[in-house]
C-alpha cells in the first residue's frame, strides 16, 4: 500500500509537469516582497506536493540568480507550509468514520499548526535580524571547498517510474488533448493515495490488536519524543520526502497505533530530514547562494524545534490547536473543505494576486 500511495505521489507530480512547461516558473515569477514570496512558496508546493520538488526548484532559482537570496527566504517558509497538504488530504480517507477521521484529522492538522507557528515565529525574527541567512552564508563560507559531480537518487524513487512510465505512455495513446491528460494523471494519483491509505488505515488497525501499539508508543516516545524525532529522519530520507512521513502518520494514529503526541516528534524529525534533498540540489549550481538557500531550509527547521518542542506551553499550542480543529470538522464535516481550500488554495492565491 505504501508502494501505491508512493506510484500515486509520482503521478499528481507528472500531472502537473504536463499543464506547462513554464507554469511553475511563471508561478514561481510572481515574488515581490517577502509575503508574496510566502504564498507563493506555499501555493506552489501545494500544487507539486511536494516540498522537496519546491525547495529544490528554488535552489535552482537562487543558484542562477533568479531570485535574490531574501526573497527566496519566505518561499522556503511556505514551501514548509504547503507541505502539509498531503497527510491533510490523507485524512480525508476516514471522513465517514467519525472516531478515526477526528483522531487522523487531529494528526494531520498538528503538522500544520505546527508549520503556521514556526513561520509566524521566525519570519518576523528573519525580517528583522537577517539571522537565517547570517548563518546560512557563514556555514556557506565553510562547506563551499567540496564539490561532488553526481547528486544521489533514492531507489524507492526510481522502483515507481515504471508504473507511472507505463501509465503515461498508455494515456499518451489516446486521443487526448495533453491539458486533458495532465488532468488524468492528478485524478488518478488522487484516486491511489486515497485507496492506499485507506487500506493502510486498516491494517494499522489490525497492527494494533496484535500488542504493537504499546511496543510503538514506548519506542517513539522514549527519551522525551528524541528517538521520534530520530525515526522521523531516518524515514525521511530514505524516502525523500517528509510528506510521504507525516501523511503515514495518520493512518497509524487514525487506526490507533500511536497517540497523537508520540507521532508530534515523527513529523518534527521529517522536516529535518526533507532538507536533504534542496542540500543535493545546490550541489549543482555554481553561484553559493544556492547551498546558502538550502542550509537556510535546514536551518529554519532546526530552529523552529529547537524554540517550540522543548517549552511544554509553546509545544502545546499545536496539540491543543489540531484536537479543537478536528472535534469542530468532526461534527461539521463540511467545514473541512473549507479549511483545506482556504488555507492551502484560496489565501495563497490571493495573496499572490495582491502583493505579487
Amino acid at each position: 500500500m505504501l508502494y501505491i500511495f508512493l506510484v500515486g505521489v509520482a503521478l499528481l507530480e507528472v500531472g502537473i509537469a504536463g499543464l506547462g512547461e513554464d507554469f511553475t516558473t511563471r508561478l514561481l515569477g510572481r515574488v515581490a516582497n517577502p509575503l508574496s514570496g510566502l504564498f507563493v512558496g506555499l501555493l506552489f508546493t501545494v500544487l507539486v506536493q511536494s516540498s522537496s520538488v519546491s525547495t529544490s526548484a528554488i535552489v535552482g532559482l537562487v543558484g542562477a540568480g533568479t531570485i535574490p537570496l531574501e526573497l527566496a527566504v519566505p518561499m522556503v517558509m511556505g514551501a514548509n507550509i504547503g507541505t502539509t497538504v498531503t497527510n491533510t488530504l490523507a485524512a480525508l480517507g476516514n471522513i465517514r468514520r467519525p472516531n478515526e477521521f477526528r483522531l487522523g484529522f487531529a494528526a494531520a492538522t498538528l503538522h500544520d499548526y505546527f508549520k503556521l507557528l514556526s513561520v509566524a515565529i521566525l519570519l518576523p525574527l528573519e525580517m528583522a535580524t537577517g539571522i537565517l541567512v547570517r548563518l546560512s552564508t557563514w556555514l556557506t563560507g565553510i562547506l563551499r571547498g567540496s564539490e561532488v559531480s553526481e547528486i544521489g537518487t533514492s531507489p524507492i524513487r526510481s522502483a515507481v517510474r515504471l508504473p507511472v512510465g507505463l501509465v503515461q505512455d498508455l494515456l499518451a495513446a489516446l486521443p487526448l488533448a495533453s491539458f486533458w491528460v495532465a488532468v488524468l494523471l492528478l485524478g488518478l494519483g488522487l484516486g491511489a493515495i486515497f485507496a492506499a491509505l485507506g487500506a493502510l488505515t486498516k491494517n494499522m488497525r489490525a497492527l494494533a490488536a496484535g500488542g504493537v501499539e504499546q511496543v510503538m508508543n514506548n519506542l517513539i516516545g522514549r527519551g522525551g519524543g528524541t528517538m521520534g524525532i530520530v525515526v522521523g529522519v531516518i524515514v525521511t530520507v530514505a524516502v525523500q520526502s517528509s510528506s510521504i512521513t507525516t501523511a503515514m502518520m495518520v493512518p497509524m494514529v487514525a487506526a490507533g497505533l500511536l497517540t497523537l503526541r508520540s507521532a508530534y516528534p515523527v513529523t518534527l524529525g521529517a522536516n529535518i530530514g526533507t532538507t536533504i534533498t534542496a542540500l543535493l540540489a545546490s550541489l549543482a549550481v555554481l553561484r553559493p547562494e544556492g547551498l546558502t538557500i538550502a542550509l537556510v531550509h535546514t536551518l529554519f527547521n532546526l530552529l523552529a524545534i529547537l524554540i517550540i518542542y522543548p517549552l511544554p506551553l509553546i509545544r502545546d499550542i499545536p496539540v491543543k490547536a489540531a484536537v479543537w480543529t478536528a472535534d469542530v470538522a468532526t461534527k461539521r464535516s463540511s467545514l473541512v473543505l473549507v479549511y483545506v481550500l482556504g488555507l492551502f488554495i484560496v489565501i495563497p492565491a490571493l495573496g499572490v494576486l495582491i502583493l505579487g
